[in-house]
């Protein structure tokens, strides 16, 4: 019933419209675990991956839907420009959608107060942010109970190369995901977007009000960043689509290829110009 409120074709002519989508998909998700799950011994043990596993559920139909539409089009885009115009609607919708996931996974997370929802990604949070240092006792750092922010320890430059290396890894990942299946890559979309709504509770140190400035914070270079994966999605998606419904040898797949090399080439440049900002722009602000 929920994949019956919004169609692709809607999105495309009002891509904001996917915002509140994104929240109905995200605040479901973090509520369903939270009343069905948290409370159980083992599964509430994997709470983190269970609300970005019924997020991408309710998310595929939408998905899936869409990069075959988009396909479609791709066979009549030539050249950067023409790229860019075949799929600029589908990408403001997928970004509008994220920014949804975002803000509902901040908001029920603080308002919960449940730190076993976002148990793997503070895990992940610590990781990238606090490495070298014990797993557990920088989870347990960042409880409700004794939130703190953490300070960098390592220099620019290292900072830097380390973040686009995570970054080029997942990029690679959403590639073989929506290569492997189309609509696949919508779970490392929705992962990161919990993850950031975790980064997001830590920055505001789990005050309500403090939620704009934490997405501020980090939608800086957020939204290039996701972009990029998006746009990397979209890539790979197609590529699997056109493969599917013209075969290797087709003239029209060709096209499809030639698109699907231009999308990846911008994704890497978005991702450089995210980094960039990460590392040298957002902390003059924050």
């Amino acid at each position: 019933m929920l994949e019956m409120l919004i169609n692709p074709r809607e999105a495309e002519k009002g891509p904001w419209k996917m915002f509140f989508i994104g929240i109905l998909y995200a605040s479901l998700s973090l509520l369903l675990v939270n009343w069905f799950f948290a409370a159980d011994a083992v599964l509430s043990k994997f709470s983190g991956i269970m609300v970005v596993t019924f997020c991408v559920m309710f998310s595929l139909p939408f998905m899936y839907f869409l990069i075959k539409q988009e396909e479609k089009q791709d066979e009549m885009a030539e050249g950067f420009l023409g790229v860019w115009n075949a799929h600029k609607d589908a990408m403001l919708a997928f970004m509008w959608l994220f920014l949804g996931f975002i803000i509902a996974f901040a908001f029920w997370y603080i308002v919960l107060q449940n730190s076993l929802l976002f148990n793997a990604q503070i895990e992940t949070y610590c990781m990238i942010n606090n490495p070298g240092t014990n797993l557990e006792s920088c989870v347990s750092k960042y409880s409700f109970t004794q939130p703190f922010q953490a300070t960098g320890t390592v220099t620019k430059q290292a900072r830097f190369l380390s973040i686009l290396e995570n970054n080029v890894y997942v990029m690679i990942f959403t590639l073989l995901f929506s290569l492997i299946f189309g609509a696949g890559a919508i779970f490392v979309l929705a992962w990161n977007a919990s993850v950031i709504a975790g980064a997001i509770g830590i920055f505001t140190q789990y005050n309500i009000p403090e939620i704009p400035l934490g997405i501020l914070r980090y939608m800086i270079h957020g939204f290039p960043e996701i972009a990029a994966y998006f746009v990397t999605a979209l890539a790979g998606g197609m590529f699997g689509v056109g493969a599917i419904r013209h075969g290797f040898k087709d003239k029209k797949f060709l096209r499809v290829v030639e698109n699907t090399i231009i999308l990846l080439f911008i994704s890497i440049l978005i991702l450089i110009l995210a980094t960039i900002m990460e590392v040298y722009i957002t902390p003059i602000f924050f």
